[in-house]
């Protein structure tokens, strides 16, 4: 047949001559029904083959984007756990070793627990067991009810006490929480510690509804499979994508049938496929496990959807290889262009998304499937891109509240020590010095509260430090000197507020006043490439190079709770984002200088931040 087909074909090419428009089409024509029917069995098994290779990275990439839902609800629980036993009123009533031993702290910690599940959905209800052995909950109307006598009869209290703090997940609650409804259950259940020496204040637990864990994969559809199934540690079904009892049934029966496959499989590895039997049915099964909670993500697929898959589309690639084999010449290149040109426009969108430009797809698909493409793509594309900028502010918000801690320090003890001198003063009649030394305190605090700004002007530090010194210079009069040398065009640069004033308390207790003698403070203020350089020195008792270290490494310990060089180093480098922003330049017995470098107010750093 194939050699009477080929004679045929030379025969009709040698004969009289035809147009090339009919020449190129037939032959088309007749390789396609050459090949059609020899490659059929051929394309029919490697389709078969790469549809089971398609599906399972299908879904594998499915489970793997519920995990990751999944594992970033259970965080986001586990971080209002952390709020929630965070709170002062929590902490102060269970410091009492009895919830019920002040009510009124009770009502606000209720009231507190209230409101954050009504603004937290997937909260259902929250219990508190104090170290006494009794309890309290805020949750829904339906919300599982602790059934133990005590919260050490719990099975998981032991494993509770042994994570010291770490939180655990049992479904229903291990048997310790009774729920009327059908509905499934995750309590995530941590041990409470005293935020000051952290010993043991209680347990807490935090139940979260199976409908709130369908969530991770409501926006995922997998048609192919027959459902998504969350398995526990014990591999316990935890929810299932169908409602329909008789699928949860039929998978339940399959893991009683190969529980010992299961079993094997998962501890081989964490993530594979395999394949189970029910009755004549056979079921590939994609898994994922593994994670803190050691949960096990299952996407199922019959085979028969596979195979129907299959055979329709080997009927469709054969009616449209007879097609395509009679005008192929004349519309190849539309259809290429057609095909190829959306092709390429989101390939070099997402080549761009690998140096960070997040850009949507802004071409208009010519085709339904490239339609739901791009806009599967752009929404994509937008959810990052919002995730990204909800990360950065959630990390300024971290940055400012570490930043406010450390600004936050400043001791009082500068207050009561001018207000002695001013005593002394008015005491002696010296009414005029009283006066200065008033206005000058008046004006260093009015300068340091600042309406409330993080951010002034490197003018109105240097004069908050000059009423500083002017302070001082009542208290110690014949300790030190003052020398400046500003350069009033750098005045107008913003600077964040109190950095230079605790060096210069630096300079004047730690290295002036320790040398016995008086001694002399330069401060100097110039222009520097990108912004301005501030120096302050002194000729005081100076530092080696291990004495730095020194000093520096106690503070970090947290030994030594002053705002000196350590303090001022860790704002400049939260608010700055840093390290390389401040020198120190000393030696022993010949006086020490600080160097800061503050950017011109443009850069990045300035924009998070709230002045």
């Amino acid at each position: 047949m194939i050699v009477r087909t080929m004679r045929s074909m030379k025969s009709f090419f040698h004969s009289k001559p035809k147009k090339l428009s009919i020449k190129i089409p037939f032959a088309y024509f007749l390789v396609i029904l050459l090949t059609v029917g020899f490659s059929y069995l051929v394309l029919n098994k490697i389709s078969t083959n790469s549809a089971q290779k398609k599906i399972n990275e299908v879904s594998l990439q499915t489970v793997t984007s519920i995990q990751t839902n999944v594992d970033l609800m259970v965080e986001n629980v586990n971080n209002y756990s952390k709020m929630i036993f965070s709170d002062n009123n929590l902490q102060s009533l269970l410091r009492q070793g009895n919830v019920y031993s002040n009510l009124q702290t009770q009502s606000k910690v209720s009231k507190y627990l209230y409101n954050l599940i009504q603004t937290v959905p997937v909260i259902d209800s929250v219990y508190i067991f104090d170290n006494s052995g009794h309890s309290f909950s805020v949750g829904t109307q339906q919300s599982p009810i602790f059934t133990k006598a005590d919260v050490e009869e719990a099975p998981w209290y032991e494993q509770v006490v042994s994570n010291k703090g770490k939180y655990i997940l049992k479904l229903n609650g291990s048997g310790a929480f009774s729920d009327g409804s059908k509905e499934n259950f995750v309590s995530l259940i941590r041990m409470i510690r005293d935020i000051d020496d952290t010993s043991p204040l209680g347990v807490m637990a935090v139940n979260i509804k199976e409908s709130a864990l369908s969530q991770a994969y409501s926006n995922l559809p997998n048609q192919n499979s027959l459902q998504i199934v969350i398995l526990d540690e014990n591999n316990q079904i935890i929810s299932a994508s169908s409602t329909q009892d008789k699928s949860v049934a039929l998978f339940k029966q399959m893991l009683t049938n190969n529980k010992d496959m299961v079993k094997q499989q998962f501890q081989q590895s964490s993530s594979g496929f395999l394949t189970m039997k029910s009755g004549s049915q056979k079921y590939t099964a994609t898994y994922l496990s593994g994670g803190k909670s050691n949960w096990k993500f299952v996407s199922i697929t019959p085979y028969n959807i596979i195979h129907s898959e299959n055979k329709s589309l080997m009927l469709l690639a054969l009616i449209l290889l007879i097609i395509i084999g009679t005008v192929f010449f004349v519309s190849s290149f539309i259809i290429s262009r057609s095909i190829i040109n959306p092709i390429l426009q989101l390939l070099r969108s997402m080549k761009k998304t690998q140096s960070g430009s997040l850009q949507k797809v802004r071409v208009e698909p010519n085709s339904f499937e490239f339609e739901q493409l791009f806009i599967g793509y752009n929404n994509m594309i937008e959810q990052i891109d919002q995730l990204l900028k909800r990360i950065i502010e959630e990390q300024n918000t971290i940055r400012k509240a570490e930043l406010s801690t450390l600004q936050a320090q400043i001791k009082p003890h500068f207050l009561y020590n001018t207000l002695d001198s001013i005593t002394s003063l008015a005491l002696s009649g010296l009414n005029d010095q009283v006066c200065d030394l008033v206005e000058a305190l008046g004006s260093y605090y009015r300068m340091s509260v600042s309406k409330g700004r993080d951010v002034i002007t490197v003018g109105e530090e240097i004069e908050m430090v000059r009423n500083y010194l002017k302070i001082q210079k009542v208290r110690y009069q014949d300790l030190f000197e003052v020398q400046y040398d500003v350069d009033e065009s750098c005045c107008h640069y913003p600077i964040m507020k109190l950095v230079l004033q605790p060096l210069v308390e630096n300079s004047l207790y730690h290295g002036i006043r320790k040398k016995g003698t008086s001694g002399t403070i330069w401060i100097g203020v110039h222009h520097t490439e990108g912004g301005v350089q501030i120096s302050i020195s002194d000729d005081g008792v100076g530092m080696s190079e291990e004495e730095i270290q020194q000093i520096l490494s106690t503070e970090e310990k947290g030994q030594n709770k002053s705002v000196g060089l350590w303090g001022t180093m860790e704002r400049m480098r939260i608010f700055y984002e840093d390290k390389n922003r401040f020198k120190i330049d000393s030696e022993p017995g010949k006086g020490t200088t600080i160097t800061l470098t503050i950017p011109n107010g443009e850069d990045a750093s300035w924009k998070n931040l709230r002045f």
